[in-house]
């Protein structure tokens, strides 16, 4: 029972750790744009200020002022991500419940 356990563990590592050449197909990925009036007013604001933030000189800030605007990023972001866009999962915890799922 143990060896068919670590072999489907195995079989499992392997399949991610290596990529498929099926998946590697010739059409061009399809590119899907939001339109600027699906965007709530809040959002653009928001992301406009992420804009300002990215292309603001950060040579001639001291470091409290660095980590202030580090933690404004960190806010916004937050916000932005909370507004329901959809559900995030890291691969990590997607490997762990596939696991799960063949041990259970």
């Amino acid at each position: 029972m143990k060896k068919h356990v670590f072999g489907l563990m195995l079989l499992v590592i392997t399949f991610c750790a290596f990529p498929n050449s099926v998946l590697a197909i010739e059409k061009p990925p399809i590119n899907k744009t939001v339109k600027s009036d699906d965007i709530p007013e809040e959002i653009k604001v928001l992301i406009n200020r992420l804009n300002e933030i990215k292309a603001l000189d950060k040579s001639a800030l001291n470091r409290l002022e660095k980590k202030e605007l580090r933690k404004e990023v960190r806010t916004i972001k937050q916000k932005v991500r909370s507004t329901g866009n959809g559900i995030y999962i890291s691969s990590g915890a997607i490997i762990l419940i596939l696991l799960l799922i063949i041990i259970l």
